[in-house]
């Protein structure tokens, strides 16, 4: 991965692309094309004609709208249909264009509920999915299968990495779309602020998920990026295993939220567990460097300095 390498990060704004950039450029990996102005991946002719133009080396496909469950459950053909366009616009332009290798990056939803845990990479399509989530998993199957079928068809290089639950810098924090750690910290960040006596917490509580830090995950990426060629996904992942309960109580140390957490049982609590194995990765030699507390703890610090600082500029320029 030498000076000479053109590499794309498709999503590049997005929490894991943004990652995956940070990564590349720590590494000093050659030249990221793209980061001036990406076009619109939901339209094929510009795909196309930027590809054309660039002809990268390395693509990185980490981009598609995603969301916790509030979002599955309110824009499911959205979040399907915009993950389905991406992923065969930006995949097939690859292939025509000469790309020596791309890095598809599905979700750990596209795993089957009632999977055995923690999750193998065999398991996919051996059962019914997360109905919460259907929509959104179908469509990054589809993704997932569509590299595989170009590898077979036509022996490109391109791969495919299913990913943990992510979190870390340039997060989102909106309660309508976020996923559950943005959720929680937004969540207790107020909480905080207005010195409430307890924070709602969605579902029972009992659900076990992993999590992995987005700088993590950026190395992780180009990990398999180096050192994997081969028809399988591998799951991209640290192997922690906690329930949802357990991740408020860290999240509430991070923030420094000191009042009571309230489970709403009411609310749906998606897959009763869903834990991705971590041992393709780990034979790979990879391992994670942060650990989950510093990583929430940086991810506060972030969201301290970039949302909330910019939140009170625009309350201060109002009229």
């Amino acid at each position: 991965m030498g000076q000479e390498i053109r590499t794309y990060v498709a999503g590049a704004k997005s929490l894991i692309g943004a990652a995956i950039v940070r990564a590349l450029q720590r590494r000093s990996a050659g030249q990221i094309v793209g980061l001036d102005g990406e076009p619109d991946l939901e339209r094929g002719a510009q795909v196309e004609q930027f590809f054309e133009t660039v002809r990268p080396d390395l693509v990185y496909l980490a981009a598609g709208k995603s969301g916790g469950i509030a979002a599955n459950q309110v824009i499911p053909a959205e979040l399907m249909l915009n993950n389905l366009l991406v992923a065969s616009n930006v995949i097939s332009s690859a292939h025509r264009h000469g790309t020596r290798k791309l890095l598809y990056l599905a979700s750990s939803c596209t795993y089957p509920r009632d999977c055995p845990q923690p999750m193998r990479e065999d398991a996919l399509l051996t059962g019914p999915l997360e109905p919460t989530n259907e929509a959104y998993a179908v469509a990054k199957i589809a993704g997932l299968k569509l590299c595989q079928a170009y590898r077979q068809q036509h022996g490109a290089g391109f791969i495919c990495g299913i990913v943990a639950n992510s979190f870390g810098p340039g997060d989102d924090f909106d309660l309508e779309r976020s996923h559950v750690i943005g959720a929680l910290m937004r969540k207790m960040h107020r909480a905080k602020r207005e010195g409430a006596p307890e924070v709602v917490v969605w579902g029972t509580g009992s659900p076990r998920r992993d999590f992995l830090f987005a700088d993590d995950m950026g190395d992780a990426c180009l990990h398999l990026m180096e050192h994997y060629d081969g028809l399988m996904p591998v799951n991209v992942t640290g192997g922690v295993d906690l329930s949802i309960a357990q991740l408020a109580e860290l999240v509430m140390e991070a923030v420094g939220y000191e009042g009571r957490l309230v489970f709403d049982s009411s609310r749906p609590d998606g897959m009763p567990r869903k834990i991705l194995d971590h041992r393709r990765l780990h034979d790979l030699g990879w391992r994670p460097r942060h650990s989950l507390k510093s990583g929430l703890a940086a991810t506060y610090r972030w969201f301290l300095e970039n949302v909330v600082r910019d939140e009170a500029r625009e309350r201060q320029a109002r009229p």
